[in-house]
């Protein structure tokens, strides 16, 4: 996790920040297209996890195109990334597809009353788009149920029961995501209920996108196993263009560290040390997940010498990433490392209490090149 971070100087950084390595970031798009090549399926890189457009180039060399959840995703694909455009929405301003059918290459709805509000659109579009649906395959394995998409009563997809028959002569290809940071078993059994439910509709399409939640560059992901998957679902129907993938996670799975620096320490029955960085505005899954960042050199709570409830600064009580152990007494002025924060919280980060957001370095394996650093200006746009 911190291993391509080795040789960073923590303290010749602005804090807090976000660390980006193109070394790990490589690793991760090898693999990606390693799976692309053997399957002949067509990875797609989901904006909604990690959009850091500085790392594009780097990232279309070796993936196809993008997944974006809406307009302004699918505006900084076609600016800095190109290649196949895909978009999904829950629903869709018809002035946002009007803009997307300009130069976006696929649109996924989410029911057949929005196919048929948007279909004018589509109609007039100069462009060829193609068109999918996302279904709910009324089965997942996520527990925790704010991130589950086929949740009873979810807005994500619509239900077989709910298609009316003649749906394939709308579209060009069936969409699900049903998965959050799970292996390629938990795919095998999604897929099943997917094809009970809707064989007759996927023979009759052109592509069918698996989703995301895909954890490939995870250690020890059964990435011959996923390979296997795909193919023989490729052979079951022969009428089938094209397979998507659209992992976000696995995309830049520890490639990214947040650095924060003690500001200083306070007692109210525990040992507190407050940070320059706020769970709430810059990790905000530490609290909606809940999830427990790693930290270089920390372990859980009284395992080492010195524990220390880890706390942000904004006003909000709950504003505490967790109790962990250090070998050596906190100090104000120590950068603590963060592990594995490219994902989801770069594009979460937020200015409540007028709180700066983090700058943003890409480490190419030598030197941390300044990519942004925010103030009162990004505070002040957003009001």
């Amino acid at each position: 996790m911190f291993e391509s971070f080795k040789n960073l100087d923590l303290y010749g950084l602005e804090t807090p920040s976000f660390v980006i390595s193109l070394e790990k970031l490589e690793e991760n798009f090898k693999l990606l297209k390693y799976v692309e090549e053997k399957s002949s399926a067509t990875v797609l890189m989901a904006l909604k996890a990690f959009s850091c457009y500085e790392t594009f180039d780097l990232a279309k060399k070796y993936l196809s195109g993008t997944s974006s959840s809406g307009l302004n995703e699918a505006m900084l694909a076609n600016q800095y990334f190109g290649g196949s455009i895909h978009v999904y929405s829950p629903a869709f301003p018809k002035s946002e597809v009007e803009k997307l059918c300009e130069f976006a290459d696929t649109i996924i709805f989410n029911s057949s009353a929005e196919i048929k509000k948007h279909s004018e659109a589509i109609k007039n579009s100069k462009r060829k788009i193609s068109v999918g649906i996302r279904v709910n395959p009324e089965y997942a394995e996520v527990e925790t149920e704010i991130y589950n998409p086929c949740a009873p009563k979810s807005r994500l997809g619509s239900m077989k029961s709910l298609l009316p028959e003649d749906i394939t002569d709308s579209i060009d290809g069936i969409h699900f995501h049903a998965m959050c940071e799970q292996g390629v078993d938990v795919l095998e059994r999604i897929l099943a209920h997917f094809e009970e439910k809707f064989d007759d509709l996927i023979k009759k399409v052109s592509w069918v996108n698996l989703g995301g939640g895909h954890h490939i560059t995870k250690e020890g992901y059964d990435v011959e196993k996923l390979i296997g998957v795909i193919q023989n679902f490729r052979k079951k129907y022969p009428n089938l263009k094209r397979v998507y993938l659209e992992p976000g996670e696995a995309i830049a799975l520890n490639a990214g560290i947040f650095v924060s620096e003690v500001l200083t320490l306070h007692k109210n029955q525990c040992e507190i040390a407050v940070l320059d960085c706020s769970a709430t505005c810059h990790m905000p899954d530490v609290l909606e997940m809940p999830y427990r960042p790693q930290i270089l050199n920390a372990g859980e709570s009284s395992v080492k010498a010195y524990t220390y409830r880890l706390g942000g600064r904004s006003c909000l009580a709950g504003d505490v990433i967790g109790d962990y152990s250090f070998d050596e007494e906190l100090k104000e002025g120590m950068r603590l490392v963060f592990g594995d924060m490219a994902i989801y919280s770069m594009v979460k980060t937020s200015t409540f209490n007028g709180m700066n957001l983090p700058s943003i370095y890409i480490w190419n394996g030598k030197t941390a090149i300044k990519h942004k650093s925010f103030g009162y200006e990004e505070f002040k746009a957003r009001l």
